[in-house]
């Protein structure tokens, strides 16, 4: 196996339905998923144990306890059986090249990033209304790209552009600056080197992405893009954002106090 793709979900079974019907098209194969639920759902551990995995599985669940998504993702990078970890959420569906493509940019000082294209309501269902429907995908934002049915967020992160194609200069020159924890990847090493995701952080943002991506960046780490190569589509549901206040002072304390690797991570120290 060449990598671990950590899923990270709470309780929505048909998304992560949707998920796993779209890595069956991926064009590399030698993978493994692990889906870490941040609770224990017993809605989807019936899912999980019905559906027909075509790689190796592994299922991690903790209580439900409030938002303890870095402690889910830490047990996850515990299991993992491999050296390169990608990471998505239980709401995004890769496009078939995903893993490809992020397995094409892997290096050990690098963490391989991405974006996201949002969704409409509309177009999710019809996504999640059969496994082949992923094939499609590429064709239908095409056509809201060229034909203005803009009913999507951040439409043009979602055509897929080879990069050995004669507009593979395109993706090339889109950089990214901010990670975003449900389309990146990173070596095993990187995430031990500062002690995996911080678990002090308890409410959704900063902790999962930005803080993991200024630590690494102490260390030498840099952010390699691959904006139209590694495409998602997140799925659509109400907004549920979250006040960024807490994570983001606790956040600017550890910057000031240089707190590289976190104590209370992959080890507690």
């Amino acid at each position: 196996m060449k990598a671990s793709l950590i899923i990270s979900v709470y309780k929505n079974v048909q998304a992560l339905k949707t998920i796993l019907d779209a890595l069956n098209y991926q064009t590399e194969k030698e993978f493994e998923i692990i889906i870490t639920e941040d609770g224990k759902s017993f809605e989807m551990a019936d899912f999980i144990a019905q559906h027909h995995f075509s790689q190796p599985y592994i299922h991690l669940t903790q209580a439900d306890d409030g938002w303890r998504k870095n402690k889910a993702l830490n047990a996850a990078v515990r299991v993992a059986h491999t050296d390169w970890l990608i990471f998505i959420d239980g709401d995004s569906v890769p496009h078939p090249r995903f893993v490809e493509m992020h397995l094409r940019y892997a290096a050990e000082k690098v963490i391989v990033a991405g974006k996201r294209v949002k969704l409409s309501n509309e177009t999710s269902n019809f996504l999640m209304a059969h496994p082949t429907h992923i094939l499609q995908m590429q064709k239908l934002m095409w056509r809201k790209l060229l034909f203005g049915k803009r009913d999507a967020r951040y439409l043009e992160e979602s055509v897929f552009i080879s990069p050995d194609s004669l507009f593979g200069f395109i993706p090339r020159c889109r950089t990214i600056r901010h990670l975003i924890g449900s389309n990146m990847s990173m070596s095993r090493n990187a995430l031990y080197a500062i002690n995996g995701f911080d678990e002090d952080y308890t409410l959704p943002a900063v902790g999962e992405d930005h803080d993991i991506q200024w630590r690494l960046e102490q260390l030498g780490y840099r952010l390699v893009s691959v904006r139209n190569m590694a495409i998602q589509y997140h799925l659509w549901h109400p907004e549920n954002w979250t006040d960024q206040t807490a994570n983001l002072k606790l956040c600017a304390q550890n910057k000031a106090m240089n707190r590289v690797v976190c104590t209370h991570g992959l080890e507690k120290k």
